[in-house]
């Protein structure tokens, strides 16, 4: 946690209200997301107790299991679940834009350009919290793998038709979510966190009901007061007011109304079961079913009323959130997202198979490399975007700002001398700088243009501009600052790359998942080279030493 971030918490818990943590919004809010409450039973997350999904605020889809442990209902709960969210997520595959894409030459192994299809939008899902989204990718590694009555006849238990799809995206989704920055799926709670600062600590903020009364609270209360009313206050029976859905029910809910009502449906099932045993037939087997759905529809009420606060928050949510303005890198992070988008669907449209359980060596460090540079693309773009994040990186150290006192026009040395102009800096600002650091800032045309920090004393902070420039002896139009200006330099860059290409999965050894070179059954393997030789190793057992005993 930063100085700016602490301080922020204490006067939010002094003065009793949230704080702003940002002045920008740095996620991608889309026009019409589509919201996913999800619920599951206690002790068993596995088992989905029921749902509410959809774009439509006022009319959401209410998807319920009545028994939980019934295989049957979970199978069917997943396949209205599949009726609900695919039809969402293919809606934006074919509305498509021509972009300019660098990629390999099988070929000749060199960078081209080539025209690609890009997806002009992309679907965005939001879920409560966190949990959410751990319980999204729970259900695309339990979903992917199911195989339906038409890819495999002989299944004993087949999957509902769009199951296997849906756990396919879902679980894309759930990759993309571990990727900073991106904003296919957004847990609600992480929106508002990252944008407001409240007086209690994170695990506190994962409630929702708790983190919407410190930002927003009714009128006559502190943030406090209604924080601590969402979390507590309960009704004549004893049960929440403001149900945390995370996705877990309330015990006490679970107790003294879930449990009682479960227990009802399972009778009548099996009531309405052996009256269809014992040949009964009329209105006696029609009176055994419609107790069933009435004990159905009881269950139904009751897993609603824990489902549609928590609803009502998550859109309440988004109305405080679209009232920030969009930071100016989020157009750039979404495309990226659409470009996931648009290859997963290309994926799943060539028939490709369902992502693996486990990742190879290469897939794996490449999904981390990659996590690493959005991690530290995410941090440069929030503090150019956002004042308030700068400041943070300000305090520490990793940037500084002030007014140019003195500007000394200089060239470089060497055949083709090149304007590298001194830049005098008066700031109180206390950046970790030596000479030789390089620094950066943003030029008016967005640009970034480096520099090198030459001195640094009472009079200022000296800076070297190194490019930015164009390429003529003169400094294009802008280029160089002027006395009297105030600029912000940065120690970080403002445009990360990552780090060097990893080998194809071919290319690797045996010992990160490389395709070995088996002999006669021994299970030996050869190293990675153009022409490999198998190297034989002997299986027995080690040779006996005097250390092997006491």
């Amino acid at each position: 946690m930063s100085l700016i971030t602490t301080l922020a918490r204490l006067e939010a818990a002094d003065s009793g209200h949230a704080r702003p943590g940002a002045t920008v919004l740095h996620r991608h809010l889309s026009g019409r997301p589509l919201v996913f409450v999800p619920l599951t039973t206690a002790g068993e997350a596995g088992a989905p107790l029921g749902a509410l999904a959809g774009t439509d605020r006022a009319a959401p889809r209410l998807l319920v299991v009545p028994q939980p442990r019934d295989r049957e209902l979970r199978s069917a709960f997943l396949a209205e679940l599949a009726e609900v969210l695919l039809p969402y997520l293919d809606g934006y595959a074919d509305a498509v834009e021509t972009e300019e894409r660098r990629e390999t030459d099988p070929e000749s192994g060199r960078k081209v350009t080539v025209q690609a299809e890009l997806c002009a939008d992309a679907p965005q899902l939001l879920v409560p919290s966190g949990a959410g989204v751990a319980f999204v990718q729970l259900l695309g590694r339990s979903m992917r793998f199911r195989r339906t009555a038409e890819q495999d006849p002989e299944a004993p238990r087949p999957a509902p038709p769009g199951v296997p799809l849906l756990g396919r995206w879902l679980t894309h989704y759930g990759e993309r979510a571990r990727v900073p920055g991106s904003s296919l799926l957004l847990p609600m709670t992480g929106l508002l966190t990252r944008h407001w600062t409240t007086g209690q600590s994170g695990a506190e903020d994962q409630h929702l009901g708790a983190l919407l009364g410190w930002i927003d609270p009714p009128a006559g209360l502190t943030g406090a007061e209604a924080a601590l009313r969402a979390e507590l206050e309960r009704d004549e029976d004893g049960l929440l007011v403001c149900p945390p859905a995370g996705p877990a029910t309330d015990p006490a809910f679970d107790n003294r109304r879930l449990a009682p009502a479960m227990a009802r449906y399972d009778r009548a099932r099996a009531a309405a079961a052996h009256a269809e045993e014992a040949g009964h037939t009329g209105r006696r087997l029609d009176a055994a079913w419609q107790d069933v759905t009435a004990a159905g529809e009881e269950v139904r009420a009751l897993v609603e009323s824990q489902l549609r606060p928590v609803w009502d928050a998550v859109w309440r949510g988004v109305d405080l959130l679209r009232a920030l303005p969009p930071g100016a890198h989020v157009a750039e992070r979404w495309k990226r997202d659409r470009w996931s988008y648009t290859s997963h669907r290309d994926r799943v449209r060539a028939g490709e198979p369902p992502q693996p359980k486990r990742d190879d060596a290469v897939t794996a460090a490449q999904k981390l490399a990659t996590r690493e540079t959005a991690q530290a693309r995410l941090d440069a773009q929030e503090a150019l975007d956002d004042p308030l994040v700068m400041a943070e990186r300000r305090l520490a150290g990793e940037a500084f700002a002030g007014e140019v006192t003195a500007v000394e026009p200089a060239v470089s040395d060497g055949p083709r001398p090149m304007p590298r102009p001194l830049v005098t800096v008066v700031t109180d600002d206390l950046p970790h700088l030596a000479e030789g650091t390089v620094v950066h800032r943003v030029l008016p045309d967005g640009r970034s243009q480096p520099g090198q920090c030459v001195a640094r004393g009472p009079e200022g902070v000296t800076v070297r501009l190194t490019g930015g420039m164009g390429r003529g002896k003169v400094p294009a139009e802008g280029s160089v600052p002027e006395p009297g200006d105030h600029i912000c330099w940065t120690l970080f860059e403002h445009a990360p790359r990552g780090g060097p290409e990893l080998p194809d999965p071919e290319r690797t050894p045996w010992t990160h998942g490389g395709p070995p070179v088996l002999d006669d059954g021994t299970g030996s393997a050869a190293p990675p080279a153009p022409a490999p030789r198998p190297v034989v190793l002997d299986t027995g057992p080690d040779p006996t030493t005097p250390e092997d005993f006491l």
